[in-house]
């Protein structure tokens, strides 16, 4: 066996789509219309060519991935979500979430980068003036401007409805923001923020409104990026808002209507979770039997096989959840709360147990850089933080339960 076992798929893109497609399951490929699997074989060969040969340098110096995510841009796949007279192409949340997770297998830190373009050009699309969708969201398609959704403050975790960012309403109709945020994706460089705050604290969620705020806008300032366990290759920072200026037609949805704004958003950013999840479960699966084939040939020991034969099933499952949810919301519009708890937190713990479970099979070979599967075990842990902790989804699954037993009696 050599110590220095790499795997060309991810710097050769000549291996990487017949390498990934012998991994995808019939199960699943009968059910994709011709235009999903179109939309996800182009996603793979950009993968293949320009996000994956420069993932491992992403990580190990911090770089963040502008030019993965102007290629997957460039290739028009920046808007799949969004309207054609937007620059979208308004394909399907199963063409979405297709496309979130072959990123995720190629390089989880842009997919964050990706995902998050859509996290901020969603609300102005379905809350925000037809003026203000023009303005903002095809710069947010075409990546010439990066977005961020600031939601998370040092206090308030979990509980949006505890926000402290004042938002407070000038004579002339405008409004002042002050408050700071944390975690934030992109922070460190967006132009267009989708800000949450408060008119009135004692009103809890009543109270919560949305604001797109310019990258630029005076008294914004921006920590340095924060250092992560993973996801180098995406930046994450605080923001702190003193005084900062918003116009009124830069309210989404009117005052006091945030928190159903960030429930319509949620369902989004919970399918990038979960596509983040199942994506890197099959990273991380993939990596190992590739490598296990390296070392030991033709014939991987049995023991090994059988570990690998579980994360296949598991991995199937997870996809399988992942495009049923996205499916109901593609034919019906919407999904309970319950429904996309479920798949965000299924998908995401099923990466991290995957990770983990192709760690172990590679025994003293499971913390080699070169093969790829420490980082998605580092990648893929804070999928189950994001968005809504896996707890808060668990909480969401339950009160979805109960509403549906009292349904029956």
């Amino acid at each position: 066996m050599t110590a220095d076992l790499r795997l060309s798929i991810d710097t050769d893109p000549a291996e990487w789509a017949p390498f990934w497609a012998a991994l995808d399951e019939p199960g699943v490929e009968l059910d994709l219309t011709e235009r999903e699997r179109e939309v996800r074989d182009r996603v793979r060969s950009v993968v293949g060519a320009e996000v994956a040969p420069r993932a491992v340098r992403a990580d190990v110096d911090h770089t963040f991935v502008h030019d993965s995510v102007q290629a997957l841009a460039v290739a028009g796949l920046g808007g799949l979500l969004v309207p054609p007279d937007l620059g979208g192409t308004g394909d399907s949340h199963v063409s979405y979430a297709l496309a979130v997770q072959e990123i995720s297998m190629g390089c989880p830190a842009t997919s964050l980068v990706y995902m998050t373009q859509l996290h901020a050009a969603y609300p102005i699309i379905t809350d925000g003036t037809p003026e203000l969708a023009a303005r903002y969201v095809p710069g947010l398609v075409d990546a010439s401007v990066y977005g961020s959704l600031a939601i998370t403050e040092p206090e308030a975790g979990s509980d949006a409805a505890s926000l402290r960012t004042r938002a407070v309403r000038q004579p002339d109709g405008t409004y002042r923001l002050s408050g700071s945020k944390t975690f934030i994706s992109t922070g460190d460089r967006s132009g267009v923020i989708i800000c949450f705050a408060t008119v009135d604290p004692a009103s809890g969620h009543r109270g919560i409104t949305a604001f797109v705020v310019r990258g630029d806008a005076a008294g914004l300032r921006r920590g340095m990026p924060l250092h992560k366990m993973g996801m180098h290759g995406s930046t994450t920072t605080e923001l702190f808002l003193d005084d900062v200026h918003v116009d009124a037609d830069h309210v989404l949805d009117g005052e006091g209507r945030g928190w159903a704004v960030l429930m319509r958003a949620v369902v989004k950013s919970r399918v990038s979770a979960a596509a983040q999840g199942v994506g890197i479960a099959r990273a991380s699966y993939g990596r190992a039997l590739a490598a296990l084939r390296l070392l030991h040939g033709a014939k991987i020991p049995d023991e090994l096989r059988l570990g690998l034969a579980g994360l296949r099933a598991e991995i199937l499952q997870g996809q399988l959840l992942l495009l049923a949810t996205a499916r109901q919301i593609d034919r019906t519009g919407t999904a309970s709360p319950g429904q996309v708890g479920m798949m965000k937190q299924a998908c995401t713990d099923l990466g991290w147990s995957a990770s983990v479970e192709a760690v172990r099979l590679l025994g003293s070979y499971g913390d080699h850089r070169s093969l790829g599967v420490e980082r998605c075990l580092r990648d893929v842990r804070i999928t189950q933080v994001y968005d809504g902790t896996n707890e808060v989804q668990r909480l969401l699954v339950a009160r979805d339960t109960d509403m549906s037993e009292r349904a029956m009696t």
